[in-house]
């Protein structure tokens, strides 16, 4: 096969059960409403790539802030595979971020990915381990549910944290999350913590968790274990945070897979590693 058979559309809604495929033969924990946030939040930068008709690839990209853009979902069934065609994805989804003009492509990258993208110029800003274990019954004070009159203070929490506003995604996963996220206020009011929980097709996805303090982020922790008690967890902690990765081992949780958050471009858009308990995962940042 070349490169040159590849044809290379939009996604549509149409294309959701082909993605939920693909994923689940890479063993991967997206659900269908993951896929259709994500053409919710860029209907114009989710891609599949087809041969002779039939549906070979996926890749899918979103832009935060203007300036700072996300490239994951580069999915190819096992029978496709080594042909090129995750590649021709991947490149697909640089150039339509570059032409929306961010500074910066980020992703999150496998140890084999992160082979690929070293030669393209991608450079490594932390790494990150997926863990894994369960949610289990665990003492907690200072968190409350949240309100959707807490996404203006959430979001600016985030922004600092992450180096760039996701006030889109960050209000999709609310509305997504049935209810089951939390923030944890100062004595003055303002947020010094949140967490969203959101379900997985193999477990409970934790994430984000953002906390500007240790204990805002413990007592964060452990109220979205006590939420999700005897269910399967996952979650992406950065190294960087060190409480973050002590409070893993210290109930449980084993590392399931390692990954490099990596970047292209002048500017990392970086924000601070270390208030990072959970990311929202590879595909979302």
């Amino acid at each position: 096969m070349t490169r040159e058979e590849v044809r290379i559309r939009r996604m549509r809604r149409a294309d959701v059960p082909t993605g939920m495929r693909f994923k689940a033969q890479a063993g991967w924990n997206q659900t269908e409403q993951d896929w259709e946030r994500f053409l919710a939040l860029s209907p114009q930068g989710c891609f599949v790539a087809e041969v002779g008709g039939e549906p070979v690839g996926t890749v899918v990209t979103v832009v935060f802030e203007g300036r700072c853009g996300w490239v994951a979902m580069v999915l190819v069934p096992p029978e496709r595979r080594r042909c090129g065609i995750g590649t021709a994805m991947l490149h697909h989804g640089i150039a339509h971020l570059k032409l929306e003009g961010v500074a910066v492509v980020k992703l999150d990258a496998t140890p084999t990915g992160r082979k690929v993208y070293l030669p393209l110029g991608f450079v490594d800003e932390y790494g990150l381990e997926r863990r894994e274990g369960q949610g289990q019954r665990c003492a907690w004070q200072g968190v409350r549910p949240m309100q959707a009159q807490d996404l203006g203070g959430v979001i600016a929490l985030d922004t600092p944290a992450y180096g760039v506003n996701r006030g889109g995604l960050l209000r999709c996963l609310f509305r997504d999350s049935g209810g089951v996220c939390g923030v944890y206020p100062g004595l003055d009011g303002e947020l010094l913590g949140y967490v969203m929980l959101r379900p997985g097709s193999d477990a409970y996805q934790i994430g984000p968790l953002v906390a500007q303090t240790e204990q805002a982020g413990r007592d964060l922790f452990c109220w979205a274990l006590d939420q999700l008690a005897g269910a399967a967890v996952f979650f992406d902690v950065p190294l960087e945070n060190r409480a973050g990765v002590a409070l893993a081992e210290a109930h449980g949780f084993a590392v399931q897979r390692k990954f490099t958050r990596m970047y292209l471009g002048d500017d990392a858009c970086g924000g601070e590693p270390t208030w990072v308990y959970a990311t929202s995962g590879p595909e979302k940042g």
